[in-house]
């Protein structure tokens, strides 16, 4: 009988199709559950199975997956977003497979409860207040002082996320978040503004595996414009994130398969802006691998179907990505340059994740990016030199979509 892996939900721009290729890898047939297939990049990947089901119906999971059990030995379950993890954790153990805690993961996604007890556990965190409607949000913001980040207190991928500097930004976003569709009664997280270079550590079980470093675009919104593996640090600063990534892991039960902390370095410190209950988003596992020669994807399956995770460093490089950002909205007309870019030594993947004449419609989140470039090299400014020839070389053209007047 086919040992198979079952991958709820997906990714457009982050780990889904790495985990079906490494299952591929790992003579596993990948088997992907999801609400809509066709809106992830690992659709049309060769040999993966698709299912559409219902994700949000935990009893026709079960059902499917005992279904394809009488086809299939059904070696682990898993997924690559944290908004299907909890979900998956249950199946593993009604299914009596590896897995994370689903309470732990529950609550942890849970960003108002993530703060909760991170901050009873003294990790040092923005100060914060949960709302459920527009006076909340106000008092909330005057209580802790502007600028304040607000914000669903569940998802990712910075939807929703906002830096409101006055008390007008403040109830404009608040009518934004309140005028979407929720599942259930509306809760908005209001923060302090965490200033500070960004950093994020990469964990697998109670190890940190890699400290990154990022940067964004402009505010209110945070997009991201490059990442780096490893992050320009110093060893102290390595340990204190190391010290309070564990720290976090005890506070939320974590510790086992992957975790990805946020920090921003602020005056006090390192400071946790979130706790992650998977791998990084967007191309975090390739810098990583690219970096230290840890494929922590694969490493996660291993995992997840009982067998024992390697995660030892095989070389120490620098690697970085380059997001390629829309700059408006309209038609994407053309890509050039691509094949030129990914010619250059140095560069390890050019991509693009919409199509000529797709609409491109920017949401001040993960969204907003069309593509990205991926560069390793021995150092950092070598790393950033080559991202930047190949960046200059990469050209595209966004026709604005007409005004009413002009229809």
């Amino acid at each position: 009988m086919t040992r198979a892996l079952i991958i709820l939900g997906g990714t457009v721009m982050g780990s889904g199709l790495l985990y079906v290729q490494a299952a591929q890898r790992l003579g596993l047939q990948p088997i992907t559950l999801s609400d809509d297939p066709t809106r992830y990049d690992h659709f049309a990947a060769k040999g993966a199975e698709t299912i559409r089901v219902d994700t949000d119906d935990l009893d026709a999971l079960t059902r499917e997956c005992s279904r394809l059990r009488a086809t299939y030995d059904i070696a682990g379950i898993t997924s690559a977003r944290d908004s299907f993890y909890a979900t998956a954790s249950k199946l593993c153990r009604h299914f009596d497979l590896p897995g994370p805690n689903p309470e732990a993961i529950e609550q942890c996604c849970d960003k108002y409860t993530q703060r909760q007890l991170l901050a009873a556990s003294g990790v040092p965190i923005p100060a914060y207040r949960l709302a459920a409607n527009a006076a909340d949000v106000e008092d909330s913001a005057a209580e802790i002082g502007l600028p304040v980040i607000v914000k669903p207190a569940v998802g990712s991928g910075s939807v929703g996320v906002r830096l409101c500097r006055t008390a007008d930004e403040v109830v404009e976003h608040t009518i934004h978040l309140l005028g979407r569709k929720w599942r259930s009664s509306p809760k908005i997280l209001v923060e302090g503004y965490a200033q500070g270079p960004y950093y994020a550590s990469d964990i697998m079980g109670n190890e940190v595996i890699a400290i990154s470093g990022g940067n964004f675009g402009p505010p209110p919104h945070f997009v991201f414009r490059e990442f780096s593996c490893p992050a320009a640090l110093t060893d102290e600063q390595q340990e204190r994130i190391a010290d309070i990534s564990q720290s976090c892991l005890r506070a939320l039960g974590l510790g086992w398969g992957p975790t990805c902390i946020e920090f921003r370095w602020t005056q006090r410190g390192p400071v946790v802006i979130e706790v992650n209950p998977r791998l990084a988003g967007a191309t975090g596992p390739q810098l990583v691998q690219l970096a230290y020669g840890i494929d922590l994807v694969t490493e996660h399956i291993k995992l997840v179907i009982g067998d024992e995770c390697d995660l030892r460093r095989r070389h120490s490089h620098a690697a970085a990505t380059r997001f390629l950002v829309a700059d408006r909205d309209g038609t994407l007309d053309r890509i050039c340059g691509d094949s030129q870019a990914a010619a250059l030594s140095g560069i390890a993947e050019v991509k693009f994740y919409v199509e000529p004449k797709a609409p491109v419609v920017r949401k001040g989140d993960y969204r907003d990016c069309i593509g990205h470039v991926i560069a390793a090299s021995s150092s950092l400014p070598h790393t950033e030199a080559i991202l930047q020839r190949a960046v200059d070389l990469i050209g595209w053209s966004i026709t604005p979509c007409p005004t009413i007047d002009e229809q």
